[in-house]
């Protein structure tokens, strides 16, 4: 019996797994959740922390609090959505906390004609690829982190708002802030490049 239903878990959508799992909570079905987005999540910790010891503890705590707030994912987004969204959030708090500074916070007022700025978009992805890596180390984490959900994760405006929980003005003036600050920190660290 526990075969087959190993075997049935394995054929389950994610959102059927966490509808059973959020009326009876089974740690095989979670494991099958977790098979499907470990790799993801180590991924993305490593991604945003530049550490790979690191992000394996981060990517443990995440699956911790993912299976203690299971009862709270309220099906409105896909599950993988809200997975990176913890992911994310997590790993940019606990930056925040090994760099013990506020953010600045962005001004998330509806903003009428925001600026397309895709003269800092073109001169960002015009900047030598094998020098990038190195700039985004030297990013604070909520810069590192908005560049990568766009360009790295290719994600969607609307997936960035919910993520973030702010508006699509917001999510376009901190990816032009982010964009304008890499590109000054790549001249700063390059300054010989045009």
């Amino acid at each position: 019996m526990f075969k087959s239903r190993a075997k049935k878990d394995l054929s389950r959508t994610d959102e059927e797994l966490v509808s059973l799992l959020q009326k009876e909570m089974d740690a095989d079905r979670f494991a099958v959740l977790y098979d499907r987005y470990s790799t993801k999540v180590y991924q993305k910790c490593v991604g945003m922390t530049r550490d790979r010891d690191l992000a394996k503890d981060l990517t443990h705590d995440i699956f911790l609090k993912i299976f203690v707030s299971l009862s709270k994912f309220d099906h409105r987004s896909k599950f993988g959505t809200w997975v990176y969204s913890v992911t994310y959030n997590y790993c940019l708090d606990t930056l925040r906390k090994n760099q013990r500074h506020r953010e600045e916070d962005i001004d998330e007022r509806t903003q009428e004609g925001l600026p397309t700025d895709t003269t800092s978009e073109a001169a960002l992805l015009g900047l030598r690829a094998e020098r990038l890596d190195h700039v985004l180390e030297q990013l604070d984490a909520m810069d590192r982190g908005v560049l990568l959900m766009k360009y790295e994760d290719e994600l969607p405006v609307t997936d960035m708002m919910a993520t973030l929980g702010i508006g699509e003005s917001a999510v376009k003036m901190r990816l032009m802030r982010a964009r304008e600050r890499a590109i000054a920190k790549y001249h700063e660290l390059y300054p010989d490049e045009p």
